[in-house]
């Protein structure tokens, strides 16, 4: 039986999820909610090693098919001894990307069908979903201003990707999201970042203490 709640925080580049992931971790203490603080690719030891592979190296060292086939073998290790464990035991699992990112990134960005992605996650995670899921979004000069800031600390693969990628990748988690509502939550992520989480709390009320 689950009785935790999943949420995922998505978006491009620098739209701030991290800052958003503290916040709401901090928040839900307040109200006596243990919760699990996780990433994508990640939060598992097995996981974590694919990240490696993922995350180095150039921008073309992988093609978009064999992205998605390690982004999906992480994400089955990681829902199969993170995710679904913290959920059984009533715990809040507060996700920096999930399944949505690669519908976005190697969908949206690189020409793979959603229906291919979502059959990988349906037999790697047996298609497990969020149960709310935000997308951040912010104004291409906030984001350009804010990856200037990242790159000062060197950028992984998928933050150096084209101006041109970024957009479509814009446009399709916006597809996304409309094309989901009942799930999704879109956020202004110009916004200061207590204005934010105010703003992301108010959509979970209902569930909280």
């Amino acid at each position: 039986m689950v009785s935790g709640r999943f949420i995922s925080l998505e978006g491009g580049e620098g739209v701030g999820k991290s800052t958003q992931l503290r916040a709401l971790a901090a928040a839900l203490a307040e109200r006596g909610v243990e919760s699990v603080v996780t990433r994508e690719p990640g939060g598992s030891a097995g996981a974590e090693a694919i990240r490696n592979l993922l995350m180095e190296g150039s921008d073309d060292r992988w093609d978009a098919r064999s992205e998605a086939l390690l982004f999906a073998a992480a994400r089955a290790d990681h829902v199969g001894r993170a995710i679904r464990p913290a959920l059984a035991r009533g715990a809040w699992v507060l996700c920096d990307r999930f399944v949505d990112s690669s519908r976005a990134y190697q969908g949206g960005g690189g020409g793979i069908t959603d229906a291919e992605i979502m059959a990988l996650h349906g037999f790697g995670s047996l298609g497990l979903l969020p149960d709310r899921t935000f997308l951040l979004t912010v104004s291409p000069a906030e984001a350009a201003r804010r990856l200037s800031l990242r790159d000062a600390a060197g950028t992984d693969r998928m933050g150096s990707k084209p101006a041109d990628y970024q957009a479509r990748l814009a446009a399709r988690f916006a597809e996304m999201a409309a094309g989901e509502p009942g799930r999704w939550r879109v956020i202004d992520a110009d916004a200061p970042a207590d204005a934010v989480t105010a703003a992301i709390l108010a959509e979970l009320a209902g569930w909280l203490p």
